[in-house]
């Protein structure tokens, strides 16, 4: 079986947001960079999990962008990735775009599965899985939160509004995985030695579209001083929270 798991670069959660160029793009100066959470601890890790129960498994990864993201793919393959694949691409603002590029990469590849976290956690668009499944013409399952495979036959359970779904489908298939699908790992020594010389390969980007672009972005209002407000006064506190909070 052949897996491919695609990531991304992420800002670290604690990076200070800033933008330049009129709040049109990203400020990346002085930002901690790290792998996708989703990426990292939901796709891979259950991706190195089914590798684990059969060892005839190869487990690819694949990532666009510039060489910046080179130690973030090493870290991916220091978790258990066998190998890389970066599109040298620093156009990432269009998921079109981008997923084009993973598809590009998957048609030769000959994978019968493909992971993606179910969104990165700076633009949140949860678009390149089902994008990817479109493109390569193959079914697609969204926010995954288990998953198993039988010969050919896959099992999925997703999360619906009030529930879950389970799905049987054929491989070749694309999963987009989320909270319950693995467990997250923390690389090992041997980990870290091994992926330094596992093979890390750049290819260009193909022609593709970008379907969209960004007009500006802003950071969200600051929040308010607490007002505190009397046990005894409770008509104030219902007024503040049906007229300034808007709550209720």
């Amino acid at each position: 079986m052949k897996i491919l798991v695609c990531i991304s670069k992420t800002p670290d959660t604690t990076a200070k947001i800033a933008f330049k160029n009129g709040n049109t793009q990203f400020e990346e100066s002085g930002v901690q960079w790290i792998l996708n959470p989703y990426d990292e601890w939901y796709a891979l890790v259950r991706a190195i999990e089914l590798k684990e129960k059969d060892a005839s498994t190869t487990l690819h990864l694949v990532m666009a962008g510039g060489a910046d993201a080179d130690p973030i793919i090493r870290k991916a393959l220091a978790l258990g990735g066998d190998e890389a694949i970066r599109v040298n691409a620093t156009k990432l603002q269009d998921s079109f775009y981008v997923a084009s590029q993973i598809a590009a990469v998957a048609k030769t590849g000959g994978y019968d599965l493909i992971f993606t976290g179910k969104e990165t956690i700076d633009y949140n668009g949860s678009s390149i899985g089902a994008m990817v499944a479109e493109l390569l013409d193959l079914p697609y399952i969204s926010l995954a939160t288990k998953f198993e495979i039988n010969g050919n036959t896959a099992t999925v359970t997703r999360e619906i509004e009030g529930g879950e779904e389970v799905n049987e489908v054929p491989v070749p298939l694309v999963v987009s995985c989320q909270k319950g699908m693995a467990e997250a790992r923390i690389p090992n020594m041997r980990g870290i030695m091994s992926a330094r010389t596992k093979p890390l390969k750049v290819v260009e980007p193909v022609e593709a579209d970008e379907l969209t672009s960004i007009s500006s972005f802003e950071l969200p209002p600051p929040k308010a001083g607490v007002k505190m407000i009397s046990p005894d006064n409770m008509a104030e506190l219902v007024r503040l929270l049906h007229e300034e909070a808007k709550v209720i």
